[in-house]
């Protein structure tokens, strides 16, 4: 989730008050006709509306001045041409007059530069049709030594049309050279299993390859040509709105019913969620126990090429926009959809996935039990803090986190395991109630809206649920709610917080506002919300998670180390600070909380799976760097052959098992028995525990944890240490 779902309802209300003092500014009472053409002050209408209600509801807007312009041109002209496909560097000069003058426009409501840039973007879309075509109409010398390079954040605009024409072609050359390279192999691959069959000649291929492209531009341009200027507005618009920070953004009204269906949890597709990476479709998360998640091949961080229905020709949809790829990806339930995609390793793989209905179950906590060094643990999985605002009696992450605890005493535990890794928040009372189950009573998260004193959330209950050894699994996709619980556990010294160097960083809370309701009778039709962040969380000990996360007490290798995915990277990110600790006092009762902490790390040290993951990293890393591509075939098939091999040495990632058995809980295999499909889930969640390694890790921090009382466990640690000193 990008955002803490808001927990306190007066809140909310206080900002609405404090909005409609002023309402009768835009209480516009409008009579025009709805069959004719919008009124062209809509537009100007919805900035005053967005200016109105940033400047009341954002935590800390930022000044609105010459460096709040420059963000804006650029955020927005790379949301126009990520690629430097369209625009000529004349354009950009022509368009560089407006680089300081955009924060005016804004508070004037002055629509030239979009008008400008909308009016230059639809012109140059235009010739680009052109040109493809006259590109495609003839085959490709593969023959000839050249590169191609796709790093577009460092290449110029073109100067003039030579030069475009050149980009185009061999950005259209490397997208049919990947998929001549590919169809080649599956020919190879046919012959192997079957020697009667004709192999496709390489000039039948190269045409395939020219008129699947074609009909992917022809199919895209299509998309583009579908869209109206008020899409391209609701672009111009976020450009303005995600510079206040970037979880602030407007929902056009088609957007905010996505939103709307997307908190629902249910869905018919492949389980993913997609985001736009310059003019690619990028794998953001994996939705658990959807198509996807299940089949194991797609990762985050995958970048989709072409999407096909079945058997039918795929479609380029490199350049595309993002709710055309989704509607491509998403169908019903049964159907097939393959996916060509760039792993993050750099090779490219064709990726099958059937079709099903992703359920909101598996949205929810679940636990397993783990015997070892015999003695029981629970693993506890929370996706996401999870609440039904509307329903006080439906299903809520800190009411299941509790039931979930108190089961798995019912089985003699003797460590829980709490896996917040890629949990991405959600509500915030939610991470009271959860910490509140391991602690006695005290603080959890401090709370800070603009200009107000802070307040500070407590658990209250004196009950501790769980007083025994506590490890908390993070990683750096742990966002908002997640960072929360594991700073709480950490300042209280209550747990291990074991994983990624550190969480994602995003320590601001959001609220959606519905702008129809500043706009009396109006006939322009529905304005959409804003997304605005309204206040920021801070850790018991003062310190604020925004930026920094949550450092691990051991840090465990990671693939994704070295990419740049967290708020840190974003240049408009809210900035960390710090406000007075609240009053609490330090758990007391883990004796050996230092010991466990340093056996880890030595363990993690001397462990040949985590050294491979960790050289794995760095290698994603390196190929993430390359972006000049040959466009000669032996030499692209070549650099192929090569990352394939190299990638072979980090087969044993995915291969890894580390003996354990993980099962369900007594009262689960009595409902697995009346329902496959859970069975089917829980079976590919235990396998998938079988296989984690970080997993495994946290078991043995639990196994450092126990109480020096515990007979069963005391010979079993100690010779374990004993093999430590000895290595």
């Amino acid at each position: 989730m990008n955002a803490i779902i808001k927990f306190m309802k007066r809140n909310y209300k206080i900002l609405i008050a404090v909005l409609c003092l002023s309402v009768t500014l835009f209480a516009f009472k409008i009579n025009a006709d709805k069959t004719v053409d919008p009124d062209p002050n809509k537009d100007k209408m919805l900035l005053e509306l967005l200016a109105f209600v940033i400047e009341k509801g954002h935590y800390n807007p930022p000044p609105i001045d010459d460096a709040f312009s420059k963000g804006i041109f650029k955020d927005y002209i790379e949301a126009l041409d990520p690629s430097k496909r369209f625009f000529l560097q004349s354009d950009i000069d022509e368009f560089k007059q407006y680089e300081l003058m955009l924060d005016d426009q804004f508070v004037n409501r002055d629509l030239t530069f979009f008008n400008l840039t909308y009016t230059r973007l639809m012109k140059r879309m235009e010739e680009s049709k052109k040109r493809y075509k006259a590109i495609l109409a003839q085959p490709f010398n593969y023959n000839i030594e050249e590169t191609f390079n796709a790093d577009y954040e460092k290449i110029p605009y073109a100067k003039n049309t030579a030069e475009i024409n050149e980009r185009w072609r061999m950005q259209i050359k490397l997208s049919t050279l990947s998929s001549l390279v590919t169809k080649q192999k599956l020919e190879e691959d046919k012959k192997k299993s079957d020697a009667s069959y004709k192999v496709k000649s390489f000039e039948t291929l190269e045409k395939e390859t020219r008129e699947s492209s074609l009909k992917s531009l022809d199919e895209s341009f299509g998309n583009i040509k579908d869209l109206d200027k008020a899409d391209w507005f609701s672009v111009y618009v976020n450009a303005i709105m995600t510079r206040f920070d970037p979880h602030t953004s407007y929902f056009a009204p088609e957007e905010k019913d996505r939103f709307d269906v997307n908190i629902s949890g249910k869905l018919e597709g492949i389980g993913a969620r997609l985001t736009k990476k310059n003019d690619f479709t990028q794998i953001d998360e994996l939705i658990s126990g959807g198509p996807a998640w299940k089949g194991k091949e797609l990762e985050a961080g995958d970048l989709i090429l072409k999407v096909a229905q079945g058997n039918q020709e795929p479609v380029d949809v490199v350049g595309m926009r993002l709710d055309d790829v989704v509607k491509k990806i998403k169908g019903h339930k049964g159907t097939e959809v393959k996916l060509t995609v760039k792993k993050v390793d750099g090779t490219i793989k064709v990726i099958s996935i059937i079709r099903d209905v992703v359920e909101i179950e598996e949205t929810y906590a679940k636990s397993s039990i783990v015997e070892k060094n015999g003695l029981k643990y629970g693993v506890i999985y929370l996706p996401k803090f999870y609440i039904d605002f509307e329903n006080k009696d439906g299903r809520d992450a800190g009411k299941d986190i509790a039931l979930e605890v108190e089961r798995l005493k019912k089985e003699n535990i003797s460590g829980i395991v709490l896996d917040v890794r890629d949990d991405g928040g959600g509500s915030l009372s939610t991470v009271v109630d959860i910490a509140g189950l391991f602690i006695e009573e005290g603080p959890i998260v401090q709370v800070k809206s603009a200009g107000k004193m802070k307040e500070v959330l407590y658990d209250k209950d004196k009950k501790i649920e769980w007083s025994g050894p506590l490890v908390i699994m993070v990683n750096s996709f742990s966002a908002s709610a997640s960072e929360i619980l594991a700073a709480a556990i950490q300042d209280y010294k209550r747990g291990v917080i074991i994983g990624s160097k550190q969480t994602y960083g995003k320590g601001t809370v959001q609220t959606v506002i519905d702008l129809n309701q500043f706009v009396r009778n109006s006939e322009y039709g529905d304005f959409g919300a804003l997304k605005a962040t309204a206040q920021k969380f801070y850790r018991i000990n003062g310190g604020s998670t925004q930026l920094e996360g949550v450092k691990s007490d051991v840090v465990m290798p990671d693939r994704y180390a070295y990419l740049k995915m967290g708020e840190r990277d974003m240049d408009n990110a809210m900035p960390w600070d710090k406000i007075d600790p609240a009053n609490y006092n330090v758990w007391n009762s883990n004796e050996n909380f230092n010991q466990a902490v340093a056996n880890s790390k030595l363990r993690i040290a001397q462990n040949p799976q985590f050294k491979l993951i960790e050289d794995n990293a760095k290698w994603i890393d390196l190929k993430n760097k390359e972006n000049t591509y040959s466009l000669n075939i032996k030499s692209f098939k070549a650099t192929q052959e090569q990352v394939e091999s190299e990638g072979k040495k980090y087969k044993p990632i995915a291969d890894y098992k580390n003996n354990l058995v993980f099962k369900s809980l007594p009262y689960e295999n009595l409902e697995m028995d009346k329902d496959a499909s859970l069975k089917e889930k829980r079976e590919a969640w235990h396998q998938a525990l079988s296989k984690d390694v970080y997993v495994e890790e946290a078991l043995n921090v639990l196994d450092d944890l126990q109480p020096k009382g515990n007979n069963k466990q005391t010979n079993s640690t100690k010779l374990k240490r004993d093999k430590l000193v000895k290595s």
